[in-house]
């Protein structure tokens, strides 16, 4: 029940090319089968993750977000998205990183996470952890694992130093970071195939070594003390 099909990236292709209400009102009873199905398969995902780690979000229809997108402040008025994506919380103050699958065709379908908006106070500590020792997640991110699978450390970054930070600091490139995000891609063919569920949770799994870290760095002081 939780497979994504053929059919269902057909119909995410026909709406890319006539995005407007008038088609997807026509093609609306489809639209509810497939948003149905993504259903089905964010509720095994969540299922699979709890297993190991403790996830907020209550079912899979919580974790995916709304088809209609927000065109106030974009160009593209297209009313409509193009993919399905959605998000699994994390439980308690303790456990950091948001989860994201991105389901799309044409090898654009992706399974995400990290810290995509993280604020001034918890970047701060971030910065702060790295600065005095950056070897923890120096090592993460060189691990053969994480580079196997994700490749390298994303998200945007500053053109140069953050205030209060010299330029010339040895992790200065760690430093530049605004977010941390990392993800891997998957094709068309692995979406459809049978094992991609479990494919996908153990992308999830193998974003922990991240989780904890930042974890541990935005729930305790500089001495280790809990915060909560």
């Amino acid at each position: 029940m939780g497979n994504i099909s053929n059919e269902n990236f057909k119909f995410l292709k026909a709406l890319a090319q006539n995005n407007d209400r008038d088609w997807f009102t026509k093609n609306k009873s489809e639209y509810q089968i497939h948003h149905e199905r993504m259903i089905s398969f964010a509720d095994e995902l969540l299922i699979k993750m709890n297993r190991h780690d403790n996830i907020e979000t209550l079912n899979g229809k919580k974790s995916l977000h709304r088809i209609y997108r927000d065109v106030r402040f974009s160009k593209d008025k297209s009313p409509y998205k193009s993919h399905w994506g959605g998000g699994f919380k994390r439980a308690t103050k303790l456990l950091r990183g948001g989860y994201y699958y991105h389901i799309q065709p044409n090898r654009k379908s992706f399974i995400g996470g990290g810290f995509w908006a993280p604020n001034k106070e918890d970047l701060l500590r971030i910065r702060h952890d790295i600065s005095n020792n950056a070897s923890d997640l120096r090592e993460i991110i060189a691990n053969s694992h994480f580079i196997s699978t994700f490749g390298q450390l994303k998200g945007e970054q500053l053109k140069s130093s953050p205030k209060g930070f010299d330029k010339d600091h040895p992790d200065i490139d760690l430093l530049r970071y605004k977010q941390f995000i990392i993800g891997k891609q998957f094709t068309d063919k692995e979406v459809f195939a049978d094992d991609f569920i479990e494919k996908a949770n153990d992308t999830f799994i193998k974003m922990r070594p991240l989780f904890d870290y930042m974890s541990d760095v935005l729930s305790t002081d500089s001495n280790g003390t809990p915060l909560f």
